[in-house]
């Protein structure tokens, strides 16, 4: 084979396997406009594109996505304070699925990493390795990853998402010995990563797994064609969260859900019938009672 066709071949595989590892559709930003010192945006556009390429060219879905499957998240790091290489901030995190259908979207996750911490060296590679913590940042990024695949894949399939939480885990057990906040057991509250992961580990709590699931494909995937049908499934797999809350209020996956959900679940309800209004004002006021008023809402539109 002459030279030329040999290079061509290298090109081709070269772009298949790019192709191949792209699993997610991810917007990352990185924003240090509260550094009041920080006069070197390159240096923060530098590291944006850095995690853009570290997701992208690494493979983190068991399956072959098409590129319509891909995951759609966003990954919005806000910087807060820098001290040289240290830097730390906020994180929030998106997570969006298509519904079945329709043209419209539905948010699983949307919340705020309250404290994220790591080290970022000018010119250094972004290492990442599934059975040790190389680096602060890409263990952060991975864990997020693959919580985004846990919950996509739950709510296509019952306990779909088992593999990627695994991962999760598995990544806050490398962190427990990292000076840096977030991944342990004796942190203030209760609502860090490694709550988190306890909540969607733990079986007492097995539930919201099929909440996911009925919520999302027996619930909204089949409104577009029987909206009474898939509105009753989402009543019951709400009266699944309640029944998780009866045994430990205050979960942050809980309060996770409800951030995400809660004003979907006011539109879907607002065409619902009276005792349907009822159960559904009841319930989401004793699972998310800090925002108990925004349910009221449900009730403001003319009864069927």
């Amino acid at each position: 084979m002459k030279m030329k066709n040999v290079m061509v071949l290298i090109l081709l595989l070269a772009g298949t396997l790019t192709a191949a590892a792209q699993d997610f559709q991810c917007s990352v930003s990185v924003n240090a406009n509260q550094i009041s010192s920080s006069t070197n945006q390159q240096r923060y556009r530098d590291l944006q594109q850095k995690l853009y390429s570290f997701i992208q060219e690494r493979k983190w879905c068991q399956y072959n996505l098409k590129t319509n499957e891909r995951i759609e998240c966003a990954l919005q790091i806000n910087l807060t304070e820098v001290s040289g290489d240290v830097m730390k901030g906020t994180m929030t995190v998106v997570l969006q699925r298509p519904v079945y259908k329709t043209n419209y979207k539905t948010t699983l996750l949307n919340f705020q990493d309250k404290k994220i911490q790591f080290t970022y060296v000018d010119g250094d590679p972004l290492e990442y390795s599934d059975n040790l913590n190389l680096n602060q940042l890409t263990s952060l990024i991975a864990y997020y990853l693959n919580l985004f695949l846990a919950v996509e894949f739950d709510s296509f399939s019952l306990n779909g998402g088992a593999p990627y939480l695994n991962k999760c885990q598995s990544i806050v057990n490398l962190c427990q010995s990292s000076p840096e906040h977030g991944w342990n057991v004796g942190e203030s509250g209760q609502s860090n990563r490694y709550w988190i992961m306890e909540n969607l580990t733990n079986s007492t709590y097995s539930k919201i797994h099929d909440f996911y699931y009925q919520y999302h494909r027996l619930g909204l995937d089949v409104m577009s064609e029987s909206p009474d049908a898939g509105r009753a499934v989402i009543m019951e797999s709400l009266r699944l969260l309640q029944q998780v809350n009866a045994q430990k209020s205050g979960l942050a996956i809980i309060k996770i859900i409800c951030a995400a959900k809660g004003d979907e679940i006011v539109n879907i309800f607002k065409d619902g019938l009276p005792s349907e209004k009822t159960q559904v004002v009841n319930i989401m006021k004793q699972i998310d009672p800090s925002n108990s008023s925004r349910y009221d809402a449900i009730n403001s539109s003319s009864s069927k």
